[in-house]
């Protein structure tokens, strides 16, 4: 509802008198909520978006237009778009009734338009966005995805908004390479676990990361370290020497939070993943 205030002049042989202020209340019948299916995002993740428009009046609200900010922020003398629209996701719904893909200007911003909203129904708007190399990633980042409905009669403009947050947590990767790749019959070798953290939280022991293996050819005896530090069996892992099994023991594993850097220049986030290294040196 909006309170609206006018007042006229009335103006003779030279005399300027005005009126009294008359006051009159404007009733909102158009009202919109913006939501993200998923309210945590990380590096590369896809977000949908839902866009509910209620009509409340008599008269049905045609040729509306979204203006989707995409998350848009201010970086410098430019705006960085920390997402970006998945070309084709988009769904129109019309109080319940699938209609034909409206007209999208990917942007961004992104541009929707050629919304209509019947009278005492709905319009529901589904797309799906990309999180891009723009989004913030470290601890308790957020995306604030505004978008503003225009058009169709309306007097004012329609201001929507939803924030996504980082997902504050580990996110690990794994390679394995083996060293000499050609090893006579008992020589030594050494397979390298390279532990990888792109996520914005340490994996600690109470995360219990596990690495099991089972070596083929069998190793005997093994040497095991974990960023150059020896390790016990029984106490850091497990090995069956008969059948080459090799198991870390859950929580002994530990990875540092990736580090995050914004280039001065492109804008754009640099992810340098936490590492840790894990070796098994043995005989064939």
């Amino acid at each position: 509802m909006t309170t609206f205030y006018n007042q006229a002049t009335l103006s003779y042989n030279g005399t300027v008198t005005n009126s009294n202020v008359a006051t009159g209340e404007l009733l909102d019948v158009l009202t919109a909520t913006k939501t993200a299916v998923l309210d945590e995002y990380g590096a590369n993740d896809n977000i949908t978006f839902i866009i509910s428009i209620v009509n409340a009046g008599t008269t049905p609200f045609t040729g509306l237009t979204i203006t989707d900010k995409l998350g848009g922020y201010p970086f410098g003398a430019a705006t960085l778009y920390p997402l970006t629209y998945v070309a084709g996701s988009i769904l129109y719904y019309m109080s319940g009734d699938i209609q034909a893909a409206p007209v999208v200007l990917a942007g961004p911003p992104l541009v929707i338009s050629g919304i209509n909203v019947p009278a005492g129904g709905n319009a529901i708007i589904i797309y799906e966005t990309q999180v891009n190399q723009f989004a913030p990633l470290g601890v308790d980042g957020t995306i604030e995805n505004d978008a503003q409905i225009t058009g169709g009669g309306l007097s004012d403009p329609i201001s929507v908004s939803d924030t996504i947050l980082t997902e504050d947590q580990p996110n690990l990767t794994i390679s394995k390479s083996v060293c000499p790749s050609t090893v006579a019959e008992n020589g030594q070798l050494t397979y390298t676990f390279n532990i990888l953290n792109y996520g914005n939280t340490p994996a600690v022991a109470a995360d219990l990361v596990k690495i099991t293996d089972t070596f083929d050819p069998i190793l005997n005896p093994i040497t095991v370290a974990l960023n150059g530090t020896p390790w016990v069996v029984a106490i850091n892992y497990t090995y069956d020497s008969v059948l080459g099994k090799f198991a870390t023991i859950a929580g002994q594993i530990t990875v540092p939070a990736a580090n995050f850097t914004q280039d001065l220049v492109a804008g754009n986030w640099i992810v340098n993943p936490g590492v840790s290294v894990l070796t098994v040196t043995g005989t064939v």
